[in-house]
């Protein structure tokens, strides 16, 4: 994901931790709030409760690549956290993890569904 688009300071974190709304799936948790922005933030947290480095940073790699994928579905104007509860994000099925992740932006109310996937 660009630059431009993703959390990377802790205070960005705990804004949405602190202000914002939580959705939980099987897989991961997304914490949303809205922000001042014309573009949705995205960033993702891994505990070391999932695992061993190899698959922490493989389950926030594939949680990534699917977010990135459907990011041109996502409303503007959104800081989005997806913390990442189970070690099963590792190895489930690419399109399982994509449709989960459709599932909580629907249940949080960020998903459009006028516009293809918008690739980055």
């Amino acid at each position: 994901m660009k630059r431009a688009i993703r959390l990377r300071k802790p205070g960005q974190f705990l804004r949405a931790r602190r202000e914002g709304r939580k959705w939980d799936t099987p897989l991961f948790t997304l914490q949303a709030v809205i922000n001042r922005r014309r573009t949705t933030r995205c960033g993702f947290v891994v505990s070391k409760r999932i695992g061993i480095a190899v698959i922490r940073n493989r389950a926030k790699r594939r949680l990534r690549e699917a977010v990135r994928l459907l990011y041109g579905q996502i409303a503007p104007g959104w800081d989005l956290v997806f913390i990442v509860r189970s070690p099963l994000v590792a190895e489930a099925d690419f399109e399982q993890l994509s449709a989960s992740v459709i599932q909580a932006l629907q249940r949080a109310g960020v998903w459009r569904d006028s516009s293809p996937p918008d690739k980055h």
